[in-house]
């Protein structure tokens, strides 16, 4: 594996990042993630000498962020009141910077389905779906015209999945009507929504995107190749059954091709700093479709963006500093 460096980078000093806080716990679901990703962060940062600290907001005030002199924080949150936009206008009206995208394009790219509608605007692929407001589905009888509407719209299997949640939480494959509706009354039960998708058949990929508007890049994409394709929650933190191809092995054009999607997906949402863009790639005719995007992707030791980043010759310090020397406001201001 060449671990030629293939993107361009600033050199940092790290006295000058200031006193940074890592934001890491938090209430989402996400929460023992979010902790792993924010300890890994942590090390990497205080390694070359950044003077940086843990900070938990589910613990403490944000208020305190500015009481103690914090100059830039590092968003180490995944999920909700972290990664969906909140977390960043609390920052905002601190006046701290902070890493990742800013305030609309978190909240936009934390829900699935307001992404899918800009996606679709901005003619990218990605699967048909069908969505519904929970309240719009409290009883037995909704449900029931929901789940068959979705069925006659997009066939079994299907995926019924909570649109704001990560990491394959409140993910569903369907195969039977039957298994359609309990899918959604558990949806409906942890999420404001329930979303079914066409379920596209193939090869799961992702791709790292960083940098801020023309300046964005993609890194290498990574193949995810899951025993029977079931790529959830436990698979991908607690086991090592999963297989990560990076360098994919894809095709050149292909992966150029996914890259510039990647790019677009990220960009067309307004995005910043870092994310990282799911896709899957039909297996009868190679098209690929946007899945989600991640906008606090996962920092731990099974995370995909310092795999690709590592494979691009980025190792895990580096894109930490670098991630952290990208910390700015919406109104365009950088960390001094």
């Amino acid at each position: 594996m060449s671990l030629q460096r293939t993107v361009s980078l600033p050199v940092i000093q790290p006295a000058a990042l200031g006193k940074v806080a890592v934001l890491m716990g938090g209430r989402s679901a996400e929460r023992d993630i979010s902790l792993m990703s924010g300890q890994a962060v942590l090390g990497a940062l205080r390694s070359p000498g950044v003077d940086a600290h843990p900070f938990e907001p589910a613990e403490r005030d944000l208020a305190d962020l500015r009481r103690e002199g914090f100059q830039r924080c590092f968003i180490a949150l995944h999920g909700r009141y972290g990664e969906d936009g909140t977390v960043q206008g609390a920052l905002e009206l601190l006046g701290i910077p902070y890493t990742g995208p800013g305030v609309m394009a978190s909240a936009v790219g934390m829900d699935k389905i307001m992404s899918k509608r800009i996606w679709i605007a901005e003619e990218l692929s990605t699967p048909r779906y069908l969505q519904s407001p929970s309240r719009q589905l409290a009883g037995e009888a909704e449900r029931s015209a929901f789940v068959r509407q979705a069925i006659e719209r997009l066939g079994l299997p299907m995926i019924v999945k909570a649109p704001h949640e990560g990491s394959s939480i409140g993910v569903f494959k369907v195969h039977t009507a039957e298994e359609a509706y309990e899918a959604a009354a558990k949806v409906a039960h942890m999420d404001g929504a329930v979303l079914c998708e066409n379920l596209i058949v193939g090869e799961e990929l992702t791709c790292p995107v960083i940098g801020t508007g023309s300046q964005a890049r993609a890194l290498p994409v990574v193949r995810i190749v899951a025993p029977d394709g079931n790529y959830d929650y436990q698979q991908k933190y607690f086991t090592d059954d999963v297989r990560y191809l990076c360098p994919s092995d894809l095709p050149p054009e292909q992966e150029a091709a996914i890259q510039d999607m990647a790019v677009k997906a990220y960009q067309a949402l307004g995005c910043r700093g870092w994310s990282r863009v799911d896709v899957m790639v039909r297996g009868s005719d190679s098209q690929p479709f946007l899945l989600e995007i991640n906008t606090a992707p996962g920092m731990t030791s099974h995370s995909l963006v310092p795999m690709s980043a590592r494979v691009s010759g980025i190792p895990y310090d580096e894109l930490c500093l670098q991630i952290l020397a990208s910390a700015s406001l919406d109104s365009g201001a950088i960390a001094p």
